[in-house]
């Protein structure tokens, strides 16, 4: 089902969610169908959207959900960065969509997960990809992209 998506200015995006534990894995299915079901009517109506964090539909469970070549839940994750390289970014969110922002983020990431059968998984990211998972997973701990800014001239609006 599709769900609303909180909106920039709602103070619940800030709260940190909680771990999901092994006996809560029953109830996820519905979860992950309703970040599916909501990633894929945002990409209908704005043509963007490639992952969708729980807190961002009002639930406060660490889950990640990516939809690129294939969906992709990433329960739990942990996210470590192999070296300092950098990159500086235009990113933008589906709880500001009509707000681009520049940030700086790592250029590689490595994100460590359970996956839906509750298996331990690792993923090495470079680039675009690490980008996605660092604002998604910034998500899980009430981090907004605009609180990356890299400066106060860093925010644009987006053209359609």
């Amino acid at each position: 089902m599709k769900r609303e998506i909180l909106l920039l200015g709602n103070p619940r995006l800030y709260d940190v969610s909680e771990a999901v534990r092994k006996e809560e894995l029953s109830d996820l299915e519905c979860v992950v169908k309703d970040l599916h079901d909501t990633l894929m009517d945002f990409r209908e109506r704005y043509h963007a959207g490639r992952a969708i964090a729980a807190p961002q539909i009002g639930v406060f469970k660490r889950i990640l959900y990516m939809y690129i070549d294939k969906p992709e839940v990433f329960i739990n994750p942990v996210l470590e960065f192999p070296d300092e390289e950098r990159m500086e970014l235009i990113d933008d969110c589906m709880s500001f969509p009509n707000l681009l922002v520049r940030v700086e983020r790592y250029r590689r990431c490595v994100i460590r997960y359970k996956n839906m059968d509750w298996q331990d998984c690792e993923k090495k990211l470079d680039g675009e990809l690490s980008e996605l998972l660092q604002h998604e997973y910034d998500h899980l701990d009430g981090v907004l992209a605009t609180m990356r800014a890299v400066n106060s001239r860093a925010f644009y609006m987006r053209q359609n």
